[in-house]
């Protein structure tokens, strides 16, 4: 039976930049460290919140290797490896595998709108072409395709395919993939408010964006499911929807950025085609931040 590739709490974590736009690698470290001093279980690395369509090869191969090589062991570390380029999958598969990277988190391919039959031998190549478990991620809103229970049942079966990201939203979606591929394909959420429900239904934790500016919350949210304490976990997920629905106001990562440079932590701008959060979100942001005490009250900042 496999075991999953973590449980609990995993930031999707942003990719921060100076002001040339280049990867800002001290900054990098100072998230990293963050994190896991707030007791994250893992991390994962260049996937689409940290801006991996954006990154030339070079730059997303560099950025996994130096989280690897920072992380030294001290958490799992999932690196982003999709692509819409099958072959491009495999080659930064590759690259995360000679890092030292202990799992892959593989986007479904994007724009082609691929079958079913398509996904199925896409994620089936991959798996041929390396040794590490394999994290599919669903999130049709920004692919325009989804897995049905069915190609995750084919899937399943595949010794290095250890699990999904889900973020489809779709919990019937959830329910049947749970019932149709058994307790050793495993599933995290995708969606930060979602994470109870998914949990509920059996998913092993989180792959977050609200972690980013708060992970100590998504490891709270995540252990009590954990250990049994839905309801508690539920209270302190609905006490701060606020913050997590200010968080996708904008496409991400545009507000998770603009939040963290609001608490200083200067992690830079946005590659085009992104750019700056608007002025008025920017406020709706500040306002949830300001209510959950994640920024001095109002009259504190100018």
């Amino acid at each position: 039976m496999r075991e999953p590739i973590f449980t609990g709490a995993c930031p999707a974590i942003v990719t921060p930049f100076d002001q040339s736009g280049a990867i800002n690698y001290d900054r990098f470290a100072q998230l990293i460290d963050e994190q896991i001093a707030a007791g994250v279980d893992a991390i994962c690395a260049v996937g689409t919140t940290g801006e991996c369509s954006t990154l030339t090869l070079r730059e997303h191969i560099a950025a996994v290797n130096f989280c690897v090589k920072y992380v030294n062991h001290r958490v799992k570390v999932i690196a982003g490896a999709g692509s819409n380029d099958t072959s491009a999958a495999v080659y930064l598969s590759q690259h995360a595998e000679d890092s030292g990277a202990d799992a892959l988190l593989h986007v479904t391919p994007y724009y082609n709108k691929c079958s079913q039959e398509g996904l199925i031998r896409h994620y089936e190549y991959i798996a041929d072409r390396t040794e590490l478990p394999i994290i599919l991620y669903n999130v049709p809103s920004r692919t325009g395709v989804s897995f049905t229970a069915e190609t995750y049942r084919v899937l399943s079966r595949n010794p290095k395919i250890n699990g999904v990201k889900e973020a489809s939203g779709n919990l019937n979606l959830i329910t049947h993939t749970r019932y149709l591929c058994g307790d050793d394909f495993y599933i995290w959420s995708g969606n930060d408010d979602q994470v109870v429900p998914m949990m509920s239904l059996g998913a092993k934790g989180v792959i977050s964006v609200v972690a980013n500016i708060d992970p100590k919350l998504m490891v709270d949210i995540t252990h009590r499911c954990l250990e049994g304490r839905f309801e508690e976990a539920a209270r302190l997920q609905l006490e701060h929807m606020d913050l997590i629905d200010a968080l996708f106001c904008e496409v991400n990562p545009i507000p998770v950025k603009a939040a963290l440079n609001l608490m200083g932590k200067d992690v830079g701008g946005l590659r085009l085609p992104l750019c700056d959060i608007s002025p008025a979100n920017l406020e709706v942001l500040r306002a949830a931040m300001e209510r959950t005490g994640l920024l001095p009250a109002s009259g504190a900042h100018q």
